[in-house]
């Protein structure tokens, strides 16, 4: 009697504790289900299902190195697996955990049918709570909680073989999901990446090289001094616990990286407490907030058309390759809220669907960090001024990459050159004036109170 084997943000054979559990009960059907329904609008959007089509397209070749393969069904997830063991015979579906509210009630209403494992963090998030139980609100707090129950446990091997079922059931063809852009086909610049557990461990292996510069490196967007695991690990190519591990030896950079594993943890229990975090703002006094609606200043941030360099090369670089540089994500996110005075939930939406690292809950305690509506987050008064930010993290280099009307503008200028006098006419001027924007933002949160 085979197993199923439900894959979701988990797509890797290394360190995958549902696998272990399905290989040892014996026959394994391993699938994944394409559920458009069950996340509403929080359906993946178009930069992930790029990723996600060559991320499956490896899943399949690596089960088939063992002997299995990957079965593929479109529909609501419940119906689906629920349909697929009466098809095959199966009593057990084992998965890794997940903490996206669609994915809890599919987990509940699957009952004891479901075997769940955890894997998919540093520690079982309901383990890393306060002394009442409950998930920790503060990151600090949950930072100080989770070291003190460190190490995670060792990642485990991947098995040799997958036992097959006697038939297989019937599969949809990939292509058939119509994931990859047609036309126009946006996303001829994300050839620089490698979706798959082999692209992940060879990402990996290369910031384990180079991360002793990490501290520093990390915050300048000229340099390529971040680790660039982030779309790995949401899609779960490659396991926290791995990444933990990998940098055993090494001392510089090694703790600032392992903190932002642990915020990703941090941010799942947030959204275990709080479903509705990425529409809701965490603090309700925010709600009174006057939000500007402008569609012409929030189609000129989306399109890196608002004069201010630094955050038109992110908006760009986002564009071109799925990806912003962190650092740079905080700085126009910062823009859109403050200085445009635009929703955080119109830039949590437009990064859901143009991240390939976008994660439900990552995006949206990020957001409302920047925009100081968090439970834990930055206060809403503190405004970064994007041009001081680009000459402090020596941005120049990044911006004439990115925006290359401004290519050759001399150093002096390349931060601000509307102030320098040396804009080009193909550029555009500064959509407002950073002393304006600013005095706007704090009215209207005077305005709130």
């Amino acid at each position: 009697m085979p197993t199923l084997l439900w894959f979701r943000q988990d797509l890797r054979l290394h360190d995958q504790p549902a696998l272990l559990a399905a290989v040892e009960a014996g026959e394994v059907v391993p699938v994944y289900v394409l559920d458009d329904e069950a996340p509403g609008e929080w359906r993946i959007g178009g930069a992930q299902r790029w990723w996600l089509h060559h991320s499956l397209k490896a899943l399949d070749k690596a089960l088939r190195d063992k002997g299995s393969r990957l079965i593929l069904r479109r529909g609501a997830s419940g119906d689906v697996l629920s349909a697929l063991c009466d098809e095959v015979g199966a009593e057990r579906i084992h998965a890794l955990r997940h903490y996206e509210p669609w994915w809890r009630k599919i987990e509940d209403a699957l009952g004891e049918r479901l075997c769940l494992h955890d894997g998919n963090h540093l520690k079982p998030i309901e383990d890393v709570t306060t002394g009442s139980g409950k998930p920790f609100k503060i990151f600090s707090s949950f930072w100080k909680a989770l070291s003190a129950m460190a190490p995670p446990d060792e990642p485990q091997d991947a098995p040799r073989s997958i036992k097959a079922p006697a038939k297989w059931p019937k599969s949809d063809e990939l292509a058939e999901w119509k994931l990859l852009p047609t036309k126009p086909d946006w996303s001829a610049g994300f050839i620089e990446w490698s979706p798959g557990e082999d692209g992940a461990r060879k990402a990996l292996d290369a910031f384990v090289e180079a991360v002793d510069d990490y501290d520093t490196a990390r915050n300048l967007p000229s340099v390529e001094g971040t680790s660039r695991l982030s779309p790995h690990l949401h899609h779960g190519e490659i396991s926290v616990r791995a990444a933990w591990y990998a940098l055993h030896g090494r001392s510089a950079g090694v703790q600032s990286f392992r903190r932002e594993l642990a915020w990703r943890d941090f941010t799942s229990g947030v959204i275990l407490a709080m479903p509705d975090y990425a529409d809701a703002n965490g603090r309700p006094k925010f709600d009174k907030l006057k939000w500007r609606r402008s569609k012409h200043d929030l189609t000129a941030w989306q399109k890196g058309q608002t004069g201010y360099p630094i955050v038109d090369a992110g908006m760009r670089q986002l564009w071109a390759t799925g990806w912003m540089h962190n650092r740079v994500r905080m700085i126009a996110a910062s823009f859109l809220i403050k200085h445009l005075l635009i929703d955080w939930r119109e830039g949590e939406r437009w990064y859901w669907d143009t991240l390939v690292d976008a994660d439900y809950g990552n995006n949206a305690v990020n957001w409302q960090w920047v925009a100081g509506t968090g439970i834990d987050s930055n206060m809403f008064s503190r405004i970064m001024a994007p041009l001081s930010q680009s000459e402090k993290f020596d941005a120049g280099d990044y911006i004439r990459r990115w925006v290359p009307e401004l290519k050759d503008v001399p150093d002096a200028g390349i931060h601000d050159p509307e102030e320098a006098g040396c804009r080009p006419d193909a550029y555009p001027a500064k959509i407002i004036g950073h002393r304006e924007a600013r005095e706007r933002a704090l009215a209207a949160a005077r305005d709130a109170r």
